[in-house]
């Protein structure tokens, strides 16, 4: 079966690494998403990752710290997430390079956009640590950001439920779950998808988003196929 998407962008959060956790790294968790991306490796998918760090920092809710101070530390936070899936996609038998947004040369390549479209030609899987390197930036931003970069097909959001809803499913058991939107309703219906800025550079650069479950770790795969999962924001 061929994949639907030649080259994607995968955006994993924090907490998605934490697993059950909720704080930390969960490796048997990362090992699953591992075995999947192998999959879409395997079947000829280019595949681009930028990692959150709200499994070990979430500095900007207190309020308590300069907001440029916790936007750094949760740079950081990312460096040690992009560095875990790293290993555990290796041990999954994937060629891998880690790239930093922020100088770490001891520990990962700097992020040169040449560099990493040459790492994709090659096979390897690109992870991409650090946000953008400027602090107010998600790592929603981010990964859109990069997903234009890479000139990604589509950038697919793993979240912690099954598709972008009207209110809170966890909350409100009459939520209404949508099939597909488009980048006009994310912005005026402020659903809580990603932050606008975010959802304006993909709208901008045309590049549709699936948002999806990652408690099934092999949606990942099944998305790359063009299976009808989650919600499709175009």
């Amino acid at each position: 079966m061929k994949p639907k998407y030649r080259r994607i962008l995968l955006k994993l959060s924090g907490e998605a690494l934490a697993g059950d956790k909720k704080t930390g790294l969960d490796y048997d968790v990362i090992t699953a998403f591992g075995k999947s991306i192998k999959k879409c490796v395997d079947a000829g998918v280019q595949v681009g990752i930028v990692v959150g760090g709200g499994n070990f920092w979430r500095g900007r809710s207190s309020g308590a710290m300069d907001r440029t101070r916790a936007d750094h530390i949760g740079m950081l936070a990312t460096a040690m997430n992009a560095l875990a899936v790293a290993d555990a996609l290796e041990n999954c038998g994937m060629e891998v390079r880690v790239q930093t947004a922020i100088s770490m040369p001891q520990v990962a390549e700097p992020y040169i956009r040449n560099k990493a479209m040459r790492h994709f030609e090659k096979g390897r899987v690109v992870i991409f640590g650090c946000g953008t390197g400027n602090p107010f930036f998600s790592t929603d931003t981010a990964a859109s950001l990069r997903a234009a970069e890479i000139e990604a097909d589509i950038f697919f959001k793993g979240t912690m439920v099954d598709g972008v809803y009207d209110k809170d499913p966890h909350k409100y058991p009459d939520a209404v779950k949508f099939d597909t939107l488009s980048f006009a309703d994310i912005l005026s219906k402020n659903l809580a998808v990603m932050d606008s800025t975010a959802a304006a550079m993909c709208k901008d650069n045309n590049i549709p988003i699936l948002v999806f479950d990652l408690a099934r770790p092999d949606n990942i795969f099944d998305a790359c196929m063009g299976k009808n999962i989650g919600t499709l924001v175009k």
